[in-house]
């Protein structure tokens, strides 16, 4: 009983560690290696974050390869405009 409770907390968590809270996007950003990030819609809005928006444009076009927004940016800079973002 006690491994059956345990599975299912493991699943749970796994389903919820793929989710997005309401009112927020999940990106794929990195040069080489694309790590999963959420961010508030309202970054959408930014003119630094409509800078990337256009890079990811003109890079995939609609065909993104991780199958949801890949961001072609080092994870470094996405970070620094994302932190400066947080803070406005």
């Amino acid at each position: 009983m006690a491994i059956r409770q345990i599975l299912r907390r493991s699943l749970s968590n796994e389903r919820r560690s793929n989710e997005v809270p309401k009112g927020h996007l999940a990106v794929y950003v990195g040069e080489s290696e694309k790590k999963r990030f959420v961010i508030p819609l309202s970054y959408l809005n930014n003119p630094s974050f409509q800078e990337l928006l256009c890079q990811a444009e003109e890079e995939f076009g609609f065909h993104h390869p991780m199958g949801g927004l890949t961001i072609p940016c080092s994870e470094e800079l996405f970070i620094d405009i994302t932190s400066h973002l947080s803070r406005a």
